[in-house]
């Protein structure tokens, strides 16, 4: 769902990803002092490997919450797009048109995606994004961390949350072998039974073996139901449970992960992260961010009752983390907030929004959206509307037709009948 995006994070990962090494949540080193940041950025850290990221989630956050983001907020993230539509994690000067050099990066890629179709107005920069993705998923269906990379997790359910969201139908989406979007996520679960049942592999290991990922799980949870990072507040209560054997369906696969992430936070309320590569202290360290995506996808997947232990958890202690972590993490809170109906406003004492916002230029506007209203994205496979690229705004678009062509057949029929008459 939310792959950490920090300095070491990023750097960490570009050393294991052939050797399918999760990423781990730590905080990015602070630029220096000369070091000058974009007018427009948001969070005062090196955004070197998270720039577009903790943009992208700032601008997911701040929408759920009736909050408008600066114009040159939003002319930032749109800059960093590269001409074939995909993104860097941070382009420092973006005069220089990116080329073969340039790490594409498909998280930044489609958490930008989603960020701007919630902003609204950016129809053709949300394409180009979306023309990109599709052109390098990799022939089992999904997607790594960089084009052509092996497919994870993470990686795969973030762009199928994109594609989603700009209104793609992701059953369609295939390779020449017929391979979807979802062939990969159900190839990383875990069958039922053990210890680990129901669980997401974040990529098999050395020996293709798939070890359970907390993180990898709650991103799954997601791309397996077709959704998006913004979920809206889904209070349905269903009992968890892990559906056996082999032939899921994508929906069976979230449910069963829905049900590992239950057993992971029921002990004490949060996840903790995996060691770092060569770590000697293998005391176990609260893990907030995927805590919080844990919430999202619980809720998402109608257990909103078993995310209340991990939400009243991060009320209680994520005050610090968050604001050591800037943007991202406050982000990354007010969509847990959300997905349970929680107040953002009010988590735990701490106004979330308004650290948010804080942390990058003076938003717009802000309205405090009324909380009988639900914004966020809840569609299914069913709801998703399919025109190729062109998507963004489609439903309207052809509704908008059909009221016009029926406005001139209307008139067209009464002068028939007026001409008649006379």
């Amino acid at each position: 769902m939310t792959v950490r995006r920090s300095a070491a994070t990023l750097a960490a990962t570009a050393a294991v990803l052939c050797a399918a090494a999760a990423p781990v949540a730590v905080a990015a080193p602070s630029p220096s002092p000369s070091a000058a940041l974009p007018a427009g950025l948001y969070g005062t850290k090196d955004p070197t490997y998270d720039g577009v990221w903790r943009q992208s989630l700032a601008f997911l956050a701040q929408r759920l919450e009736g909050v408008t983001p600066a114009a040159k907020s939003v002319d930032w993230l749109i800059s960093q797009q590269c001409a074939d539509g995909s993104y860097a994690a941070f382009r420092p000067d973006v005069s220089k048109p990116c080329d073969a050099k340039t790490m594409r990066d498909t998280n930044a890629t489609a958490a930008a995606t989603q960020a701007l179709v919630e902003v609204g107005g950016h129809r053709e920069t949300v394409n180009n994004s979306v023309r990109w993705l599709k052109s390098v998923q990799n022939e089992d269906g999904g997607w790594g961390y960089t084009a052509g990379a092996p497919s994870d997790a993470n990686s795969t359910s973030l762009v199928i949350g994109a594609l989603a969201r700009q209104g793609q139908r992701l059953a369609d989406i295939t390779t020449p072998g017929g391979k979807t979007p979802y062939d990969p996520l159900l190839a990383l679960a875990i069958p039922c039974g053990g210890k680990d049942g129901g669980a997401f592999a974040y990529q098999p290991d050395k020996k293709g073996k798939l070890v359970a990922n907390a993180d990898a799980t709650a991103a799954a949870v997601l791309g397996a139901m077709g959704k998006a990072l913004a979920v809206g507040n889904n209070a349905a209560g269903k009992a968890p449970s892990c559906h056996p054997g082999s032939g899921l369906t994508p929906e069976q696969a979230a449910q069963n992960g829905a049900h590992y992430l239950t057993g992971a936070l029921a002990g004490n309320g949060h996840l903790n992260q995996a060691p770092m590569p060569g770590a000697t202290d293998s005391t176990p360290q609260p893990d907030f961010g995927n805590t919080a995506d844990a919430v999202v996808a619980l809720s998402a997947a109608g257990h909103q009752d078993k995310a209340a232990g991990a939400l009243g958890w991060l009320k209680k202690n994520s005050a610090d983390w968050a604001a050591q972590n800037g943007p991202a993490a406050y982000a990354q809170l007010i969509l847990a907030a959300h997905s349970t109906g929680d107040n953002a406003r009010d988590f735990g004492g701490v106004d979330l929004v308004a650290r948010l916002n804080a942390a990058g230029p003076a938003p717009a506007a802000v309205v405090t959206p009324d909380p009988s209203a639900d914004t966020g994205y809840e569609a299914t496979e069913k709801d998703q509307v399919h025109s190729g690229d062109d998507v963004i705004g489609g439903v309207w678009w052809y509704i908008g037709i059909a009221l016009v062509l029926a406005a001139i057949a209307f008139f067209l029929i009464s002068g028939r009948r007026k001409n008649r008459q006379l």
